[in-house]
């Protein structure tokens, strides 16, 4: 048991390292919005800071987003501390999910923001609006994808190995049990 703590903390601050590391760098080698190609226009690395949430979501204020990032902390200890031993996806995702989130808390506590700077082009995609009854879902137009860090990389990679493990062991119904044909005796 001691071993799994031991393995889950060292993902966990592995994650915190390497994240805060490349953003330590990019905040000494960059200007606040430079943008240096890597692969031409495909990948650059595009130096923001991002007062929203992951991928550039836009919730709520900074107050939202560090109170998100601290309850999201909260309930990945308290879920692995819930989690079987032998529920590898789902320790690994977690892990992953608390290093992106302290990586991204400690972005908020020294900068109020998050450095984001990994910038990719992806094909553009475009949803029109769409007109129910009552309701109007505006459409939009995404030409690049929004710039992220390795933080919001590792929750998403977290999120989606939980997700696979769920899905791979989905609980089955137990089999009904028939009724027994003899009585038991007296």
């Amino acid at each position: 048991m001691y071993r799994s703590y031991l393995l889950f903390a060292l993902l966990a601050g592995g994650v915190l390292l390497l994240d805060q590391l490349s953003k330590t760098l990019i905040f000494h080698w960059l200007f606040l919005g430079q943008s240096v190609p890597v692969l031409g226009d495909f990948f650059k690395i595009t130096y923001i800071l991002n007062p929203g949430g992951a991928f550039g979501t836009k919730l709520g204020g900074s107050s939202f987003y560090l109170f998100v990032s601290i309850a999201a902390i909260a309930f990945t200890v308290i879920f692995f501390l819930k989690t079987l031993p032998q529920h590898f996806l789902i320790r690994i995702g977690l892990a992953l999910v608390l290093g992106g989130a302290l990586g991204n808390l400690t972005d908020r506590f020294r900068f109020g923001q998050v450095i984001d700077f990994l910038d990719f082009d992806i094909p553009d995609i475009s949803i029109s609006t769409i007109n129910l009854s009552f309701i109007q879902l505006n459409g939009f137009t995404l030409e690049r994808w929004p710039i992220f860090n390795l933080a919001d990389s590792a929750i998403t990679i977290g999120a989606v190995l939980i997700v696979i493990h769920i899905l791979k062991h989905k609980e089955q119904k137990p089999p009904r049990l028939e009724p027994s044909k003899t009585t038991p005796q007296n």
